[in-house]
């Protein structure tokens, strides 16, 4: 087993065992002082967990000189305004893991007309704690295959949470939801997504699907400018958007993040808002393997 696929591992066993430990103290009646019992081996655990948090982020780090960004095509059509992006710092997300070193986060944003008020709701300090996720024009939005692929991951079964657009909800994200996410995996991170194979050690991870949306599974072969699926709220999301980006394997656990630039928009910084204009889209080319 490798460094980079043991270290993850090692970090959710360090969660549970403190887990454990703290639930121990509660339950059972320990022999000795509580620091010895209980405080100690705590803090050791946890020494362990920032320990496997480093390495992690160190072994998902781009290793030489990046590669040329790779041009595909938009996943999306539209008017749309670009979060955390790698055009404004890299890594994007303030971290090398799960390959998303070069990863952008985009939201819907359509032109409101004159008098109206935009269509996306603005983050609140208080009130209302919590939108439903129609609510954003991003929920429900298609997506499309970005180049000619093959499906390599494909999942849809978890569901669309409600925003975490208040200043409560977005602590509650941070402090508690997160964290467990993170102790739990990857895919309970990235939630609904797909992961399409685009041939020379490139992967397009595609994450916070909606629910039941995806039109592909695993073997499936697309085109670009096919639909695969819709923008959800799923995963370790505020907000109904599309995380988007390119590693150079086909598990986040293990893989480094790969430039990407998409064709007739380049790469949108943060704030900025693109506009892509509806194509066909093409039929689809069926399968070329089992899937998975």
């Amino acid at each position: 087993m490798s460094v980079r696929t043991a270290v993850p591992i090692a970090m959710r066993l360090s969660w549970l065992v403190l887990f454990a430990l703290m639930i121990g103290e509660f339950v059972t009646d320990l022999p000795g002082p509580g620091w010895a019992t209980t405080f100690l081996p705590a803090m050791v655990v946890l020494a362990l967990m920032v320990a496997t948090t480093t390495l992690q982020a160190r072994a998902a780090a781009p290793r030489g000189e990046p590669r040329p960004p790779v041009e595909v095509g938009p996943p999306v059509t539209g008017r749309w305004t670009a979060l955390n992006s790698p055009a404004d710092k890299v890594p994007s997300h303030g971290t090398h893991v799960y390959g998303q070193t070069y990863a952008i986060d985009i939201v819907a944003d359509p032109e409101a007309g004159e008098g109206e008020p935009p269509a996306r709701p603005a983050f609140r300090w208080l009130w209302p704690l919590f939108r439903r996720n129609r609510a954003f024009p991003a929920f429900g939005a298609p997506l499309l295959a970005v180049a000619d692929a093959t499906v390599v991951r494909a999942s849809d079964g978890r569901r669309d949470h409600l925003s975490r657009t208040s200043l409560p909800a977005l602590l509650y994200l941070m402090l508690i939801e997160g964290n467990v996410r993170s102790i739990i995996g990857v895919h309970r991170i990235i939630g609904n997504h797909v992961v399409l194979d685009l041939g020379d050690s490139t992967y397009a991870v595609y994450a916070h699907l909606q629910r039941g949306s995806l039109r592909v599974r695993p073997g499936d072969r697309v085109r670009a400018g096919q639909r695969l699926g819709r923008v959800g709220n799923s995963g370790n999301t505020t907000e109904p958007h599309l995380h988007f980006h390119l590693m150079d394997g086909p598990d986040p656990d293990s893989a480094r993040g790969v430039p990407f630039t998409w064709r007739g928009v380049g790469v949108p910084a943060n704030g900025e808002t693109f506009t892509v204009e509806e194509q066909a889209a093409p039929a689809p080319t069926g399968k070329v393997g089992g899937a998975g």
